[in-house]
Formats: C-alpha cells, sequence, structure tokens
C-alpha cells in the first residue's frame, strides 16, 4: 500500500541537527493527520529523525530504502 504524503520535504544535503530542525519545522506548519514524507541520507539522519519525531508524539508509518537515501513517512500528531 502506497501513503499519499501532504507534504515533503528532501533533506539528504543536511547533517544533524539540522535534519530534525527541518522536518520539525515543516510539522508545525502541518495540520495533524497530516502525512509528512521525508528524504534523507546517512546512518544518523536514519536513527534520529525518527526517534525525534516519536519522541514529540507524531507516528512514523514506514521508513523505506530509496536508491542511495531513506524516505521516512511521518503522521503529524
Amino acid at each position: 500500500m502506497t501513503i499519499q504524503a501532504d507534504q515533503s520535504i528532501d533533506i539528504t544535503g543536511e547533517v544533524c541537527p539540522m535534519t530534525f530542525v527541518r522536518t520539525k519545522l515543516k510539522l508545525e506548519r502541518m495540520q495533524p493527520g497530516e502525512i509528512l514524507s521525508v528524504r534523507l541520507r546517512g546512518d544518523e539522519p536514519l536513527r534520529n529523525v525518527p526517534r525525534a519525531a516519536r519522541d514529540e508524539g507524531h507516528a512514523i508509518l514506514s521508513i523505506e530504502p530509496d536508491g542511495d537515501a531513506h524516505v521516512l513517512i511521518i503522521r503529524r500528531a
């Protein structure tokens, strides 16, 4: 099943902690229940961004490989 995202952000060029800062700012501009697709690259963002989003109460719907990156799907709390 493909989840249709309401918004998307590409943070493959960012490094921690800016990866989650950019994701957090995007989530804050969204309505509760909306879906954000986040394209990220690297082990540190792959560990930290989902964990930080969960800590803020958002739901991680999926994490899928996408070429040399990953796509993280988050439902805004």
